[in-house]
């Protein structure tokens, strides 16, 4: 399959390398095009993958390479643009979440996939976290999400609040395994280095009853991206970052020795002081550590991308999720728009 890039910045630059990775590995890809305005840019992509890099897309559609596939990761404020261009010549897509930047634009590129029957997956990485993917086919019934996603503050994504930059994450996951409408949204969010809010906090509430808090910030002095989820009789953390996974289940027939399982460093003592700390820690208590076989998102991502061109079958992340993460994402920005109203803010 041949592919394209459209945007060579931050995260177009992984997916390039990821390509060229696939290629050189022979796993049937070539890495054959790229898209960039920016010359800088633009002169480096092309000398170290050396392809030719458009400075548009329409460019590059008139140089007719035979293109099967391409990657949109420009900014999101391009999204609708430049997917729109590719879909009506004929290419699979993997668009850079969030999918576009409003319900509009989505529903058009969704449209446009359907009827010219193209694969369009939007990128929402952590679908793809091996901590996610092994966790995944054991879920109960989640009812209470705790999630954190915090990263230091950088000059890129600001043409999005940290809700479409880095929460949106977050929303793709716990509606994946929430598996349920969403009843009530509250959020505040504030600017603080950016014109745009750059740290939110947001409860959202299920019509199954279960409850979701997520924190969201772009301007911490930490990185941290976990997830923690109470189903019933079982405790779940998810460190995406270190692909790590903890499971605590309530087994009355099971008599845990935590001291040796922390010795053994089979658990997390930071959760557990949590758990200690809400009065929750009692004997009776399973502790397993799933087996997550490690690998990286993207690759994992593109990889699935790939296969869903070939066989022609539903991505695992599919359009229409993409866009039920972008219409929650909007719900909590007029949430956040509401909430600095009544505050003066």
């Amino acid at each position: 399959m041949r592919v394209a890039v459209a945007g060579a910045g931050a995260f177009g630059k992984n997916h390039l390398r990821v390509y060229r990775e696939l290629e050189t590995a022979g796993l049937g890809v070539a890495l054959v095009a790229a898209v960039e305005p920016d010359a800088a840019r633009a002169a480096d992509a092309s000398a170290k993958y050396a392809i030719p890099v458009f400075s548009t897309v329409e460019e590059l559609l008139a140089a007719d390479l035979k293109l099967d596939a391409a990657t949109v990761a420009v900014p999101t404020v391009h999204h609708h643009a430049v997917a729109s261009a590719l879909l009506e010549a004929g290419l699979d897509l993997l668009v850079e979440k969030p999918l576009a930047t409003n319900l509009t634009e989505a529903d058009d590129l969704i449209q446009r996939a359907e009827k010219r029957e193209r694969i369009l997956q939007p990128g929402h990485l952590e679908r793809f976290n091996p901590a996610v993917l092994a966790i995944e086919p054991q879920l109960r019934r989640p009812m209470f999400f705790e999630s954190h996603r915090l990263s230091i503050f950088t000059p890129r994504a600001l043409d999005v609040d940290v809700v479409l930059d880095l929460m949106i994450h977050d929303l793709d996951i716990v509606l994946t395994f929430a598996a349920s409408p969403v009843r009530e949204v509250r959020a505040v969010g504030l600017p603080i280095l950016s014109p745009k809010v750059d740290i939110a906090n947001v409860r959202v509430e299920f019509d199954s009853g279960c409850v979701a808090n997520f924190t969201a910030s772009r301007v911490s002095t930490e990185r941290v991206r976990k997830l923690r989820f109470f189903e019933p009789r079982q405790y779940v953390s998810i460190d995406y970052a270190r692909q790590d996974l903890l499971v605590i289940r309530v087994d009355g027939g099971a008599a845990a020795n935590v001291d040796a399982e922390i010795a053994a460093g089979r658990v997390d003592p930071a959760a557990l002081a949590q758990l200690a700390a809400s009065g929750h820690l009692s004997p009776g208590l399973s502790f397993a550590k799933p087996a997550v076989t490690p690998g990286e998102p993207l690759r994992l991502e593109i990889e699935s991308f790939l296969d869903s061109v070939r066989t022609r079958q539903q991505p695992r992340v599919t359009a229409r999720q993409g866009r039920d993460a972008l219409a929650l994402a909007l719900e909590i920005q007029t949430s956040m728009a509401a909430h600095a109203h009544r505050a003066g803010l």
